[in-house]
């Protein structure tokens, strides 16, 4: 199993919704007002005057299979629009309980 976090502009929130749900990705814990800057020249979204915008962030954990499928998507709604910018990080899950 692998955890896939994703982290977005909130703008994306019902696309990034939509993606789940159109994978058949039931369990995820949502994650409102992130506040960050992208390492690839990402301007910062910080909920202030002079940063506005903010992030959310999804994170799920999935079947090895489902990964792939999670990523690309994620690319496609990143190439929607590069300015608004989403990524994704993926790592192992040792246990659950």
């Amino acid at each position: 199993m692998k955890s896939v976090l994703i982290v977005f502009n909130q703008a994306n929130t019902e696309r990034v919704e939509y993606m789940l749900d159109t994978l058949e990705i039931k369990g995820f814990t949502f994650f409102e007002q992130v506040q960050g800057r992208g390492t690839n020249g990402g301007e910062p979204r910080r909920g202030t005057h002079t940063w506005p915008e903010m992030n959310s962030a999804v994170i799920t954990i999935v079947e090895d299979e489902k990964v792939e499928p999670l990523l690309e998507s994620v690319q496609k709604l990143d190439a929607r629009n590069k300015e608004v910018g989403v990524r994704a990080f993926v790592w192992n899950i040792e246990q659950t309980v």
